[in-house]
Order: C-alpha cells, then sequence, then structure tokens
C-alpha cells in the first residue's frame, strides 16, 4: 500500500509540474508575429490557473470590485487621490479604478497597505496621470507623479507623465520621475512613461511591462527591479550624451536585471546609450531588439569606474537595424548564444506563472 502511495504521489507530481512551470520555461518566440499568441497560451485568465498562482492573489481576484473617476463628475469620483483613499487599508480584494480620459494633475501614491489595485483607461481615449515634482522638492524617488509601493498592482491603457522641464545641466535636483514602481508583482499594459531624467523608477519587485512607450533623456529606465519589456518602445528625446538604462545591480549574486524583448530604441543623434554601471552590477540585456542609427556604435557608456568593467553584465542577442552592429562595442559587451539568452526570454525571470495575469476585459 505504502509503495503505491509513493507511485501515486510520483505520478501526480509529474502531472502537476508542468502547468506550475510551463509558463515560465516556454520561451518568447523570436517571430515578433507569434508573441500575441505566446502571451495568450502563458498568461491566460485566471480560470485556466488559480492552482499555480498566488493564494492570496486567487482570493482577491473572486470578486473584483469596479469604482470609477471622471473628470466630469459622472463617476464615483473626480480625482484618482479620491479613489485610492476610499480603498480601505489591509484592501484583500482587486479593486479596479476606472478612469475617464483627461488630464488629471496629481501627485499619488498607492501604499504599501493597498494591494491588488488595477488602474484602467480607455485605449482610445486614454487618461493621463501628470505632475510636476522634482528632486530638488521631493527627493528623486519621491518626485514621482505615480508612486506605488503595493504588491499586484496593474496598469492599463495609462500615460504617466512629469512635466518638469527638461534639465539644462546647471539646475541642481532637476530629476524628475513620472513613475516609481516599488511594489512586488506589478504588470502594465499599453502604457505611457513621458519624461526627461529618470522617467520610470523600475525600483525593486517583479515587473513586467507589455506594448509600452518609455521616452527619457538620460537614465530614463533605473532602479533595481526584476523586469520583463515585451513589445515596448524606448525613445530617447533631445540632443547630447543619453543614455536608456541605469539598472542598480549591487552584487554578483544581486539576482535584478532588466530583460527588454522585441523592443524598439528610437531617438536621434549619435550619442544614444543602451546603459550605464551606475551601480557596481548592472544587468540589461537586449533581445530581438530593433536597433536604429540613434544608438552610438559603442552601444554601452564607457564605465567611469574601470574595476566595473568586468562586474557589468550588458548582453545582446538576436537584435537587429543599423545600431545593432556590435563590431565597434565596449569589450564588456556580451553577445549571447541560446543558452545564457534563455533565461531573459521566460517569464520565469520574473516568476510569473506564479502572479502575472492578462488585463481585465471591462
Amino acid at each position: 500500500m505504502a509503495k503505491m502511495h509513493l507511485k501515486l504521489v510520483a505520478v501526480l507530481v509529474v502531472l502537476a509540474s508542468p502547468a506550475v512551470l510551463a509558463g515560465d520555461s516556454t520561451p518568447i518566440p523570436e517571430d515578433r508575429a507569434e508573441v500575441e499568441e505566446w502571451f495568450k497560451a502563458n498568461v491566460a485568465p485566471l480560470a485556466h490557473r488559480n492552482a499555480t498562482l498566488d493564494p492570496a492573489l486567487v482570493a482577491a481576484e473572486a470578486a473584483p470590485r469596479v469604482i470609477t473617476v471622471s473628470k466630469n463628475g459622472d463617476g464615483d469620483f473626480k480625482t484618482l487621490k479620491a479613489a485610492i483613499k476610499s480603498i480601505p487599508k489591509g484592501n484583500q480584494e482587486r479593486v479596479i479604478i476606472k478612469m475617464g480620459p483627461g488630464e488629471y494633475r496629481e501627485k499619488v501614491t498607492i501604499d504599501r497597505n493597498k494591494p491588488f489595485i488595477t488602474l484602467y483607461g480607455r485605449p482610445d481615449a486614454m487618461p493621463v496621470l501628470t505632475y510636476h515634482g522634482t528632486a530638488a522638492k521631493y527627493g528623486t524617488v519621491d518626485s514621482a507623479s505615480l508612486i506605488v509601493l503595493s504588491d499586484y498592482f496593474m496598469a492599463v491603457n495609462i500615460i504617466l507623465k512629469n512635466s518638469a522641464p527638461m534639465p539644462d545641466g546647471k539646475m541642481k535636483g532637476a530629476q524628475a520621475l513620472a513613475m516609481r514602481i516599488s511594489g512586488n508583482k506589478a504588470a502594465f499594459y499599453n502604457c505611457e512613461f513621458h519624461g526627461f531624467q529618470d522617467t520610470l523608477c523600475d525600483d525593486i519587485g517583479y515587473h513586467f511591462f507589455k506594448d509600452c512607450y518609455i521616452e527619457g533623456t538620460f537614465d530614463f529606465i533605473f532602479g533595481s527591479g526584476t523586469s520583463i519589456y515585451l513589445n515596448t518602445q524606448l525613445n530617447v528625446v533631445g540632443n547630447g550624451m543619453r543614455v536608456i538604462t541605469a539598472q542598480a545591480g549591487k552584487t554578483i549574486a544581486d539576482p535584478s536585471g532588466y530583460s527588454f524583448v522585441h523592443c524598439r530604441v528610437t531617438g536621434t543623434g549619435s550619442e544614444i546609450y543602451l546603459g550605464r554601471a551606475w551601480m557596481s552590477h548592472p544587468k540589461v540585456v537586449y533581445a530581438y531588439t530593433e536597433m536604429t542609427s540613434a544608438l552610438n556604435p559603442t552601444g554601452w557608456q564607457l564605465n567611469s569606474e574601470p574595476d566595473r568593467d568586468s562586474s557589468v553584465y550588458y548582453g545582446e542577442y538576436k537584435c537587429y537595424g543599423p545600431g545593432s552592429n556590435t563590431e565597434e562595442r565596449v569589450a564588456s559587451t556580451r553577445s549571447l548564444d541560446s543558452n545564457e539568452a534563455a533565461r531573459f526570454l521566460t517569464l520565469g525571470y520574473i516568476q510569473g506563472s506564479k502572479w502575472l495575469l492578462p488585463p481585465p476585459a471591462l
């Protein structure tokens, strides 16, 4: 009987394992035309995956609550701040805040004790959340128009901006964030992030960005997040030296990093760089990404501290376009093979099978 029991357990484990691991082990296809089918298969709705998702998330999604925000007074609230305030501390259910079109001039923070919040806008009339906070007034990471500290956050069809002026190189504290995401297990679908220096603080935790647009000038994606950016445009604005990423890995054991897959690097000028070693152990990979001629042939900014040449992880894999030629890349660039690239091309990099859901259908 004991042997039969052990065999049954073994069979159940074998049967259960693919359901748990399939989404985390199936690579994003090289053919861009196949990405949507890959996404549908590996990020299926809750009803098909509730056995593999975090139990707290499954419970929260059982009966989502929708509240509305409208500038013209037709909704439950006129401001996003008021809608957030209405959600109780210790919230345990999915709350979808449906935002009407228009510009919301607010500086909003979602505290750590308010998880499971979704901001949702119409794709044909995306709401804009904007504010003019700067590092001089708030400190860099607290200057963001939207700060999310809570877990299981989602944003769909939302435009996030910082309206402070472009830094002129003279004024101190000119950094101005559009968004800071410091909560774990957050997803962004068809969102835009507009700013200049330090546009998006991808701060800490597992994050997923799909079909997004991010623009800036210097270090405009920075922090210690562990994130996948899929089919996202990285647009560099202005002239002069420009750097897209400043990933903040601090040790060789630091698991954080940014993976850009099927993205586009666009902009003007000839001094655009894919990243720099703001901290000692940045980890940034570009795969299947289109790189225009605006990218400097060296690819990555030379390290001001030479000892970081051996500690950075700058990876490129099967990118294309006139800026993808690696012949003049800095010596620390890695041209990845399929085995090296594999871990950056699956949802396992962000443990997505445990928490990542598609956007709600409203």
